[in-house]
């Protein structure tokens, strides 16, 4: 599948391709290990270049039977075939799970010499083929009756959304983050249709440039916020400072008023919102600036300090300056923090869940796996997969360990990993946008969960479905008084 391609096109790219390999600083060499974990090896920026370095993995799909290899012990299935470019995986207090599939809004003003091919990237890095795409933009319900691993029932919940990607559910309430707002829908566990017209919680900041136009979706661990993603409008402000106004940032929105203020910012394009069931924090996992060089700067995960800053634009990991972006801030670089843990440069970490509580196997029993959706911004590739870092006393303790591979083989890509989450019986889930699949990481030794426990940390008080949902009780639960409006002129700027 995805094979037929446009003869000019591929031309194209072989020209575009041979002229970037001539030009870009090979990145085979770095050790990539050093780049991983609290303290990265940062090398000297790469401020000055014709081309920035590129390698684009050709999208082919999945023949039948094919999969991706899961690590000793896990087993690899086929949840869901046959979807629309799936980003997220949600699961329900009952084991159902929600798939959100969506494409990014058209019509993004072209500032950058990257942007006129970037088109040509897209199609290639995310497959189709040539042709009419089928319909996507919405969110498919997915059951297993017998929590034995395998859909038994499948059915689209919402249809015609606007570029959806973040989802949560309380109190008979589901909220969508699409790409320029969160909206809300009266929904009862076990419903397979919704057929109420939406209601806008709050706008969140969207068009008509969007560039980074994925919105990231979290209830606090108390269900009174929720927290949402909102990525930076460009790769290091070619579009002006005013585009990213509310961008670069993590919004905290109260879910009774739909009121809203930043809760953090300098993230320049963060995904993944989850909460850590241990301690209560949030954490993300973050997309840094290109065009530096092969390695840098390193993608990273993180947890979220409110009213902190992460540097984006002026700065990265601390203090090193990004000289690119005028005027300088002095005062915001000195008030950046370094993320937790870097993950290496260019993986596109986009999915972000915690194993606590799941039935993956005991070297997986406290950490959290990251969908690494992989590289195009370096000349050799790096992520196409998902791994494990082990957690301990709340923070990563180690190296990460490689959960699901097999991507990519030689220059082509069978898929793509972006959103992770734990199914209804404790296996892990990956949505595979490129191969239009969801596929079941589990236990070999067929190992499950006693009862389905939510994304958001809500377990049935009993088996039935319609019985009602408990919060989870965690410490370092996040307080906040957001109010009904914009953030202030410095506190926008701060959030960049």
């Amino acid at each position: 599948m995805f094979r037929n391609r446009n003869l000019t096109a591929a031309a194209f790219g072989t020209t575009v391709m041979t002229a970037l390999s001539v030009v870009s600083a090979s990145a085979q060499d770095f050790d990539l290990s050093s780049q991983i974990g609290p303290d990265p090896v940062l090398p000297e920026p790469q401020f000055h270049s014709l081309w920035p370095d590129m390698k684009v993995a050709e999208v082919i799909g999945w023949q039948d039977g094919q999969t991706p290899q899961a690590a000793e012990g896990l087993t690899v299935t086929a949840y869901a075939t046959d979807l629309v470019n799936p980003r997220t995986v949600h699961t329900l207090p009952n084991g159902d799970v929600l798939v959100v599939q969506s494409r990014g809004p058209e019509g993004e003003p072209k500032s950058r010499p990257k942007d006129f091919i970037r088109g040509w990237i897209m199609a290639i890095a995310h497959g189709g083929g040539d042709g009419p795409q089928k319909e996507s933009n919405l969110i498919t319900l997915l059951h297993d009756e017998d929590r034995d691993g395998t859909v038994d029932q499948r059915s689209d919940l919402l249809t015609g959304l606007a570029s959806p990607f973040g989802v949560a559910w309380i109190d008979d309430t589901l909220y969508v983050a699409t790409t320029d707002g969160v909206v809300s829908y009266p929904y009862q566990l076990g419903q397979t249709e919704i057929t109420a017209e939406p209601t806008m919680l709050t706008p969140l900041p969207g068009g008509p440039i969007d560039h980074h136009w994925t919105k990231d979706l979290a209830l606090s661990p108390d269900g009174s916020m929720l927290y949402a993603s909102v990525g930076s409008n460009s790769n290091i402000v070619e579009n002006g400072i005013e585009a990213e106004k509310g961008r670069a940032a993590i919004w905290q929105i109260d879910r009774q008023t739909g009121a809203s203020r930043v809760f953090a910012g300098g993230l320049r394009n963060p995904n993944g919102l989850t909460f850590n069931p241990d301690t209560g924090v949030l954490w993300t996992v973050v997309n840094e600036r290109d065009e530096l060089g092969p390695n840098l700067v390193p993608d990273y995960m993180t947890s979220v300090q409110e009213g902190a800053h992460y540097g984006w634009p002026w700065s990265y990991y601390g203090d090193h300056v990004d000289r690119r972006v005028k005027p300088e801030r002095p005062d915001m670089v000195q008030a950046a923090i370094a993320p937790d843990y870097a993950l290496s440069s260019h993986v596109a970490a986009l999915g972000l869940t915690f194993s606590n509580g799941s039935a993956m196997p005991e070297a997986y029993a406290s950490g959290a796996f990251i969908g690494e959706h992989g590289s195009w911004n370096r000349d050799h590739f790096n992520g196409y997969k998902v791994i494990y870092v082990p957690f301990e006393n709340g923070e990563p303790s180690g190296m990460p360990t490689d959960i699901l591979t097999g991507f990519v083989e030689g220059d082509q890509a069978h898929g793509r990993p972006v959103g992770v989450g734990i199914d209804g019986t404790g296996a892990l889930l990956v949505a595979d946008d490129a191969g239009n699949t969801v596929w079941r990481v589990a236990a070999s030794d067929g190992s499950v969960t006693d009862a389905p426990v939510g994304t958001d940390g809500q377990r049935l008080a009993s088996a039935g479905a319609t019985d009602q949902p408990t919060q989870p009780s965690v410490n370092g639960t996040t307080d906040g008084a957001p109010t009904n409006s914009e953030p202030s002129a410095d506190n926008a700027e701060q959030s960049q």
